[in-house]
């Protein structure tokens, strides 16, 4: 399909801001955001037409059922201090739920990046999996996960600026080598998901808007396909670019794996905290 350069500015750009005002609303609205990702379960009835092969029903599933139940309950338990049923979202078990997640996201994508022969990318892949800060790490006193204590409630992960581009760029390798049609679409996600927390400067928020973002984008895909005649990017396939990124991304990701790896065991040996904020460093 022949689209013009000016539709992917205005179609990209356009989705892009849409997502980025989505993320924030949601952020503000968590009983909006609770009431619609459960809604939009009811929409599985239209998946079968538009998901095939098990990596489109696996992304699906483990992503919309917990940013329905695990995000939006717990958002709610947690702002509300609701007693009775709902301090069971205000364990520990929902942010080590997340975490399994988020590694379950990678992981996924990085088993169908060895599956296509993209090894280079799946050996970022799998140094994403391995640097996810924990939600507490044993040993040591900071905490790494949380929900803000007042509103609106954030689901808050204390990653690095540094993770967050290479999950980004690394991301966007794998879409490029997946399924390159749906790539401009994929970059408009990553991209907003990318910038939010840089508008906000508040690092610990990339994984909110991951969640939201990528949501929303597969609850589209699942249900109507609207990207291919918007922005099919299917003619920019390239071989040579595939395997020179995912070079590139594992030459970036290695030595950040190696760097965190250190900085972990020595943080657990002398007691020096990690190279990244927790919850107890900053006020939420």
């Amino acid at each position: 399909m022949e689209i013009p350069i000016w539709q992917y500015i205005i179609s990209m750009v356009g989705y892009t801001v849409f997502l980025l005002l989505f993320v924030e609303f949601n952020r503000k609205h968590p009983k909006f955001a609770l009431v619609f990702w459960i809604l939009s379960l009811f929409t599985f009835p239209l998946w079968k037409e538009n998901l095939f092969g098990w990596f489109r029903w696996a992304k699906t599933v483990s992503v919309l059922v917990p940013t329905a139940f695990v995000v939006g309950l717990a958002r709610i338990a947690h702002l509300y201090k609701k007693e009775g049923w709902w301090q069971f979202f205000r364990k520990d078990w929902v942010l080590w739920t997340l975490y399994g997640v988020l590694f379950l996201n990678i992981a996924e994508a990085t088993m169908k990046d060895f599956a296509t022969s993209n090894y280079f990318n799946a050996i970022a892949g799998v140094v994403l999996c391995i640097t996810i800060p924990w939600p507490k790490y044993k040993g040591i006193k900071q905490r790494f996960w949380g929900f803000s204590k007042g509103a609106p409630g954030d689901l808050l992960a204390y990653t690095t600026f540094a993770w967050n581009f290479l999950y980004t760029t690394w991301n966007l390798a794998f879409v490029y080598g997946e399924n390159t049609g749906f790539f401009a679409s994929s970059m408009s996600i990553l991209i907003a998901a990318e910038l939010y927390p840089i508008i906000k400067k508040r690092p610990e928020l990339y994984v909110t808007a991951r969640v939201y973002t990528l949501a929303f984008h597969i609850l589209i895909r699942s249900t109507y396909d609207i990207f291919t005649p918007l922005m099919d990017s299917s003619a920019w396939a390239n071989d040579t670019v595939l395997y020179a990124w995912g070079a590139i991304n594992m030459v970036l990701h290695v030595p950040y794996g190696i760097w965190w790896v250190m900085k972990y065991y020595k943080s657990k040996k002398e007691g020096i905290p990690l190279p990244l904020k927790s919850m107890e460093s900053q006020t939420a």
